[in-house]
């Protein structure tokens, strides 16, 4: 009797193993087809005996399974996609040998999601598909950057601290080497997964003018938005000692240390921030940029001196800085408000027209002393919409009508031609 209930439960298991690898077998082909609802059903019978499976067996099953919750890409709802890194993961586990490419494929239908999202502003979405990108393989730690960048603007701020520490707990610096080239077909600029596939693209002629571009390290920024979420926190004393740690890896770094200046200047110590900067400024006496920056932050500070020293600097050392001029033109034009101010405080006595009139020449001037440093702007990039719009403004306010509705017409011609430009 025991032997007859034994043989009888063996029979069984065969049967149940044999269409178990029937319906993982026709999903593998339902997958190839395309036919991806179809591959669903067959994997949801095989499912429920999953557990009596080979290892074998269960590979194909989680590799079939990733493909079809993925599908051709295109609209796949948060939730498939995320069932589908899970189940690309598993295959990997179990030792599938086409688990790398499917996780590829799964890898970029997430970052495509997420591209979508944050151009939806759907930052959340965005950072939950980026982590989950990088989780597969922990390889591609740039999408774990970015997936802490949307959720810093979707101001879910513990998690992008978390990623941000996680970040500089692996030693991820962001720097590398990005190969381009442009799609003849397109216009478009396209990023090579390396430079050898970039060059056979060019070879074969359809892509044109490679371009090698170097990404520069974000040890600096990751350092600084730390930092910044400890202060939006209320924490202050957190985001000075995240600081000192990011410096004692990197103690000369410049990025690192204008972060620092950014975040004293954040929590209002001035002295603190000045200190900072002109350190960072006595270290590389030649870099054009951070004078410019110093120059910003000085004319946020209200000193408009300075500001222009900082910019005069930089425009010495790189001439052409085009918004170094614009801003030394704005720094001047600063010194209208107060003027315009006290034009309108004034009342129809003799004395107070007289001291109108005076004003009036004071901020007629201050727009002729502008216009210099807009006009070397366009000699030397001539479509440089925003100071062809200054300048167009300051015309009008000097009674230039002619020169002004010149350059009116020059603006509505730039405009026209970067709305017609290839998007880049």
């Amino acid at each position: 009797m025991k032997t007859r209930i034994l043989t009888a439960a063996l029979a069984m298991f065969t049967v149940v193993s044999f269409a178990q690898k029937k319906e993982i077998r026709r999903a593998g082909k339902a997958v190839e087809k395309g036919e991806y609802q179809e591959a669903k059903n067959y994997l949801q019978q095989a499912e429920a005996q999953l557990a009596s499976a080979d290892e074998d067996e269960k590979a194909d099953f989680y590799l079939y399974r990733g493909y079809a919750l993925v599908g051709n890409g295109q609209n796949v709802p948060t939730a498939d996609l995320m069932a589908a890194s899970e189940a690309m993961k598993k295959a990997k586990e179990l030792g599938h040998g086409e688990a790398e490419q499917g996780m590829a494929a799964v890898s970029n239908a997430l970052v495509n999601a997420a591209i979508e999202d944050q151009n939806a502003q759907n930052f959340s979405e965005a950072s939950k598909k980026l982590e989950a990108s990088y989780r597969m393989s922990n390889r591609d730690t740039v999408y774990l950057y970015y997936a802490a960048s949307n959720a810093v603007n979707a101001k879910d701020y513990d998690q992008a601290l978390k990623y941000y520490e996680e970040l500089q707990d692996i030693g991820f610096t962001g720097e590398e080497t990005i190969y381009t080239a442009v799609n003849k077909e397109t216009g478009e600029e396209e990023r090579m997964a390396s430079k050898e596939q970039r060059d056979l693209f060019v070879k074969s002629g359809n892509y044109i003018n490679p371009q090698d571009k170097k990404e520069e390290s974000k040890e600096g920024e990751i350092a600084k938005n730390i930092a910044l979420i400890y202060i939006e926190k209320g924490d202050n004393d957190k985001a000075v000692a995240a600081m000192e740690k990011a410096k004692q890896a990197n103690p000369n770094d410049a990025g690192l240390m204008q972060a620092e200046a950014d975040m004293y200047y954040r929590m209002g110590d001035m002295a603190k921030y000045r200190e900072i900067l002109e350190e960072v400024v006595s270290q590389n006496p030649n870099d054009a940029t951070l004078y410019y920056n110093m120059g910003v932050s000085s004319a946020e500070l209200g000193e408009n001196d300075r500001a222009v020293e900082y910019y005069n600097k930089a425009l010495e050392i790189d001439p052409s800085m085009h918004n170094a001029r614009i801003n030394i033109a704005f720094v001047i034009l600063s010194k209208e408000a107060p003027l315009v101010e006290e034009m309108n405080s004034l009342g129809m006595s003799k004395a107070d027209q007289k001291k109108y009139d005076e004003l009036a020449k004071e901020r007629q001037q201050i727009y002729r002393d502008a216009l210099p440093h807009l006009e070397k702007v366009l000699d030397k990039d001539a479509d440089n919409i925003e100071a062809a719009r200054t300048m167009m403004n300051i015309y009008y306010q000097l009674n230039e009508t002619e020169k002004a509705e010149e350059m009116k017409a020059k603006i509505a011609e730039l405009e026209v031609n970067a709305a017609a430009a290839p998007k880049q």
